[in-house]
């Protein structure tokens, strides 16, 4: 029962939150320095969140990022780039 109730409690507070973890891959078809932004070829459009370098990201390579929902943004929090 005190599992049950943990789990709720939880499930609640990310709902509140709205912290919703996920994984997205695909081609960068576009870099924006300026926004911490780049695009993906399926139109996904995926923020930086402060701290992440971005160096490594280029149009053209492939990306495999893991990301948050944030005020209707998807926040990458961690990324890795292939060719």
């Amino acid at each position: 029962m005190k599992t049950l109730a943990l789990a709720l409690t939880l499930l609640l507070t990310l709902a509140a939150t709205g912290a919703w973890a996920a994984d997205v891959e695909g081609k960068i078809q576009q870099v924006n320095a300026a926004d911490r932004m780049i695009v993906l070829d399926d139109g996904t459009q995926l923020y930086l969140a402060e701290g992440l370098q971005m160096d490594t990201l280029r149009e053209g390579a492939r990306v495999k990022a893991s990301y948050e929902e944030r005020e209707g943004k998807k926040v990458v929090t961690g990324f890795q780039v292939s060719d």
